[in-house]
């Protein structure tokens, strides 16, 4: 199946977006764009959805994923889905979540993997002592899309 690139300057960093005729398949931070850019109606949708959400006028993203992961990371990235905007839970959380709460440590490997970012939020995700963990992006944009949120909220 065909698939397209394109590329979002968001404010908290280039985002490198792909997608096939039916799905968004991964969004990710680059450093630069490294491939031409591709359009299509995933991504012409996926690109309205990032600036409405950073503009403050979405909370919920209704864009199509296919994420291909083991039935773990699959459940797991469900589970990312739950976390309303503008909150947090722990790997401890989206463990029970998934009705498999010895798996932290697994949850955490698995957000981790995350293929779709800001869209499947694995940036709400924080240490069960309510501390900020890593975060693929880098931390600074994890807290930056913490507060983000935030500010909406107030």
């Amino acid at each position: 199946m065909t698939q397209y690139i394109s590329y979002y300057n968001s404010p908290v960093g280039m985002l490198e977006l792909i997608a096939n005729d039916e799905h968004l398949l991964k969004v990710s931070f680059v450093q630069n764009l490294q491939k031409a850019s591709y359009f299509n109606p995933i991504l012409k949708q996926t690109e309205l959805e990032l600036e409405e959400y950073f503009q403050h006028k979405r909370q919920t993203f209704t864009i199509p994923l296919y994420v291909e992961g083991t039935e773990f990371q699959n459940q797991v990235w469900a589970g990312l889905q739950t976390i309303a905007y503008g909150k947090t839970c722990s790997y401890k959380d989206i463990a029970e979540i998934i009705k498999n709460p010895k798996a932290c440590r697994a949850v955490g490997n698995a957000n981790n993997k995350n293929p779709i970012s800001i869209i499947i939020p694995c940036h709400r995700v924080i240490g069960a002592d309510k501390k900020l963990v890593g975060y693929g992006g880098g931390l600074d944009k994890k807290i930056w899309l913490l507060n983000h949120e935030e500010k909406f909220n107030q």
